[in-house]
């Protein structure tokens, strides 16, 4: 499943993990073994004493028998000992350090030290004969590698470089480079080889290759080496580190263990030993410089060293010609926005300007089609889905999470019924460019078919073995061909980063747009204020004449009626009754003016308490009449207590008073609660009304009955509809005609 056997996922403990995501899981930091041509001792550096020890053959004659308990400097050879002094000091916080060549009889061995877990870690390595004895003895491959590296401008050329001179150096069989793709498939870019060892140049293999555990650990320790993939394991004594009580982490630990599934990985596909090299972006992973040899093989610690080198100067090279790309694309693309926005801020709609010049706006994402769906309308550019089809789109996204940008290559698999549409949009980039609406602007890319040639089947997976104890790996690495259809060609980071720019150009543009209403709105909003003012003045200057003719009228009768006639007696009768509608009239607008100007003050209100309140207070009103209440138990809320009183009070009079021709006259009261809203309704089975006419309800002297028929003055309603918006609630109503009313006051729940 890999293309270098060093990409395996490697085991954390001699068990393996058995399952489908048992190499996923493993914890392969902490293998609790090294390889068996080295030394490892973990020393406690409070004291100096070795507290774990693992001591494999090839460096056996370095150190003593049994070194757990002694201090470090007893439990290796003498000549260690000028090595040891200040190594609290000369150890780093992260990473590896060199810390010399310890003499052992005939022999000599690289002295190399870490940190883990609060203790210095201590490793031995058996150099070889004839091995260079330090960097400056390589440092002309290098020097050679960087002189070239500076002719060799691009990726392939830069990945082929490195490829052949880290193979020069090492004398292994095969050197490939290996690239991570945005979910972490991989892709052998460059190659060189002898014929000992097969070609993988030019195949994919898939991310369960390497699992993310693995990746880190890449990332963390640049460099690693299996010497023998026939290796015995040497254990870590004890096998837990007693200052922690767990098994030490190995992460940087140069004879790190690794899974038996790995190296018989290895085997299967005729490697006798690797070497991985770490390729960085930054700090995430680009790729793998793998080395393999056909049979066991040691790479030198200083050869290795020069091979980190290259693989660091590489990933400089390659982070700078992808940075100079990308720069160059972005500039391209910022030209292309600065055309748009010149468009749209001159527009009187920005998707005006939008669409202006459709080829920019394809441009700017390198798209073939693109759709704006603003305002209850879709603007179609390019070769785009029908006007339907983006619709469902919308429908999708909108249903979605909403984020300020969504990308994908593969429609089909994000939304259900995608691969409907991959003749035009197998590939969709868009943005939201409102959290009210649902507005957008989406571009489109078709699919692409391709071929991916595979190092082997990707759907195989390492197989448990006939006792369930422990992994196989797949044996076959041979090409494996696959047609990939429903995916387009992938949105550059670029591109996204374009149309995200894009999106807050638009969002800045739609904001002044909305300073300029808000003016507008302010302006309006004093206009009403004097015109509230100017409606409370004069009725409140209209009360006190209105009821000073009743007054007199009534004491003219009541003094004179006698000697008036009875046409006289009825002309005062009739100023009274129009006296007291006006007086009322009045009343009812200095309460209307009164409610747009009043303080809110929201508490818990009890429902079921202020309609039955409500209800004892319309007793005198309904005496004689057969009324029938249904009322539901009431939701609570929170509300200014006066203003719902004369809301509900409103709106129950009203159903009183339009039933008052039935028997019984049947009056509901229920309650409907969701997430956003609480929503009382009073509905009645009276007079109802047209719902052509359902827009004139709630405006001020509104009425759809004559006055003859039911009395009132027309206000009744415009001041429910004015106590549920200084709420930030709603009302509607539904009704027919003789066939009842249904009137609704939705109140927010925040």
């Amino acid at each position: 499943m890999s293309a270098q056997p060093d990409s395996r996922s490697e085991s954390g403990r001699p068990e393996v993990l058995v399952g489908p995501s048992g190499c996923e899981r493993e914890a392969i930091h902490v293998p609790g073994s090294i390889q068996p041509h080295g030394v490892l001792l973990v020393v406690d550096p409070d004291d100096g004493r070795v507290v774990q020890a693992a001591i494999g053959p090839g460096a056996a004659d370095a150190i003593v028998p049994d070194p757990v308990g002694r201090p470090l400097r007893e439990a290796l050879a003498p000549t260690a000992a000028p090595l040891l002094h200040d190594l609290d000091v000369r150890v780093p916080t992260l990473g590896t350090t060199h810390l010399g060549l310890v003499r052992a009889g005939e022999t000599l061995h690289h002295l190399i030290a870490h940190r883990a877990d609060d203790a210095i870690v201590i490793e031995l390595e058996r150099a070889l004969a004839g091995e260079p004895g330090s960097f400056d003895e390589v440092y002309p491959h290098v020097r050679a590698f960087l002189e070239a590296v500076q002719r060799d401008g691009d990726v392939a050329a830069l990945t082929a470089l490195a490829a052949r001179e880290v193979r020069r150096i090492t004398g292994l069989d095969r050197v490939l480079v290996y690239r991570f793709d945005p979910d972490w498939n991989g892709e052998v870019v460059a190659e060189d080889r002898n014929e000992r060892l097969p070609s993988y140049l030019g195949l994919h293999f898939p991310a369960a290759d390497i699992p993310a555990q693995a990746r880190e650990l890449y990332r963390l320790n640049r460099l690693r080496l299996i010497s023998d993939a026939s290796y015995t394991p040497t254990p870590l004594r004890p096998d837990v580190n007693p200052r922690t009580g767990r098994p030490i982490d190995l992460s940087f630990a140069v004879l790190r263990s690794v899974s038996p599934v790995h190296l018989e990985y290895m085997r299967n596909m005729g490697t006798g030993a690797s070497m991985s090299i770490s390729l960085m972006r930054g700090d995430r992973l680009w790729g793998l410089i793998s080395c393999h040899h056909r049979d066991p093989a040691i790479v030198p610690y200083h050869v290795r060293t020069a091979c980190d080198f290259i693989g660091q100067v590489l990933s400089l090279q390659l982070a700078a010609d992808e940075t100079t790309t990308v720069a160059d694309r972005r500039g391209a693309l910022r030209a292309i926005q600065t055309r748009l926005l010149a468009r749209m801020a001159s527009a009187e709609q920005y998707v005006d300007g939008l669409v202006a010049s459709g080829d920019d706006l394809l441009a700017l994402a390198g798209a073939d089609g693109a759709a704006v769906v603003a305002g209850g309308t879709i603007v179609r550019i390019g070769a785009a889905p029908s006007g339907d089809e983006v619709q469902r789109l919308v429908d999708w996204l909108a249903g979605r999470e909403r984020l300020d940008v969504m990308a994908t290559d593969s429609l089909a698999a994000a939304m259900p019924g995608g691969e409907a549409l991959k003749d035009l949009a197998s590939g969709v980039l868009a943005i939201s460019i409102s959290q009210l609406h649902d507005s957008y602007v989406l571009w489109f890319r078709p699919e692409v078919i391709r071929t991916v040639t595979w190092g082997g089947d990707p759907r195989a997976h390492a197989e448990p073995s006939a006792d369930g104890l422990r992994l196989h790996p797949r044996k076959s690495f041979a090409a494996w061909r696959e047609t990939v259809r429903l995916r387009a060609r992938a949105w550059e980071p670029a591109e996204i980063d374009a149309v995200a720019e894009l999106r807050t150009a638009i969002v800045d543009i739609v904001l002044r747009k909305a300073e300029e209403t808000a003016a507008l709105s302010e302006r309006l909003t004093s206009i009403n204020k004097e015109l509230e003012a100017f409606s409370y003045s004069v009725s409140h200057d209209l009360r006190a004449p209105f009821r000073h003719i009743v007054g007199y009228a009534q004491l003219l009768k009541k003094y004179e009626g006698e000697r008036l006639s009875e046409r006289g007696n009825r002309y005062i009768d009739t100023i009274v009754e129009s006296a007291i509608s006006a007086g009322t009239l009045v009343d009812d607008l200095l309460g209307f003016s009164q409610m747009g100007r009043a303080t809110l003050t929201p508490v818990a209100v009890d429902m079921n308490a202020l309609v039955a309140d409500v209800r004892r207070r319309t007793e005198a009103d309904t005496h004689g009449r057969n009324v029938e209440w249904r009322v539901a138990p009431l939701a609570p809320t929170r509300a200014d207590p006066i203003m719902l009183r004369l809301a509900m009070q409103n709106l129950i009079d009203n159903a009183l008073k339009f039933s008052r021709h039935r028997d019984p006259a049947v009056i509901e009261i229920t309650s409907t609660a969701t997430p956003e809203e609480t929503i009382y309704t009073v509905r009645d089975n009276g007079a109802g009304f047209d719902m052509a006419y359902v827009g004139k309800l709630f405006g001020v002297f509104q009425r759809l009955h004559r006055v003859e028929e039911f009395e009132g003055t027309g206000i009744g309603l415009a001041n429910v509809k004015r106590i549920a918006e200084r709420h930030g609630g709603r009302v509607w109503a539904k009704g027919r005609v003789d066939g009842g009313a249904a009137f609704f006051l939705a109140l927010p729940r925040r």
